[in-house]
């Protein structure tokens, strides 16, 4: 049986996928007229029950880059792409994760979902049980901070996000998460 978070993510993901057809289009012709490689990364994700997916992104960052958390990278201007910090800050980057969606590996909230090389934060996440939950395109501690938040704080947000689960706390998310994203608070470039 469908639940009513799958069929809300899929309605919702075919409305954007409509919506934003033409900057979808807009950004892959620009992340392919300014650096080489592919338009879009392909990125080993920790899902549901810990089981790894492949996750799109618009390509931010220059072929050939060590595939860690970004905030690990020595120097990590050094590996963006001509548009790659705007593509982060403006969080266009994330746009081809409605596949992700479509497939069911993610839902619109969730947990972000994890590198396949994060033990440290999977671990964390699997001792309170939110392996459990399918990841999402924003989340909780994605609104609570994002990108600047230490893995003990993003792991307990996530667990308070599993208990307080509900479709009003999830539209509550994603009305914060718009707010975030056009704000470009606590990203990281």
């Amino acid at each position: 049986m469908v639940s009513a978070k799958r069929i809300f993510d899929l309605l919702l993901a075919a409305g954007c996928a409509v919506c934003l057809l033409m900057p979808i289009m807009a950004v892959a012709f620009m992340v392919r007229v300014t650096s080489p490689g592919p338009v879009l990364y392909w990125s080993g994700r920790v899902g549901r029950y810990n089981r790894i997916f492949r996750m799109p992104k618009f390509r931010s960052m220059r072929v050939g880059t060590p595939a860690v958390a970004t905030h690990l990278l020595q120097d990590p201007g050094r590996y963006l792409t001509p548009i790659g910090s705007f593509l982060r800050t403006s969080s266009l980057d994330e746009l081809p994760q409605l596949w992700s969606i479509f497939k069911g590996d993610m839902s619109f909230v969730g947990p972000r979902p994890a590198l396949f090389n994060q033990t440290d934060l999977v671990s964390q996440r699997t001792a309170v049980g939110v392996d459990h939950l399918v990841p999402g395109l924003t989340g909780w501690a994605q609104v609570n901070g994002r990108d600047e938040l230490p893995i003990p704080d993003k792991v307990a947000l996530d667990a308070e996000y599993m208990r307080r689960q509900s479709f009003w706390f999830d539209i509550r998310i994603i009305i914060l998460t718009a707010f975030k994203v056009l704000r470009r608070d606590n990203v990281l470039h």
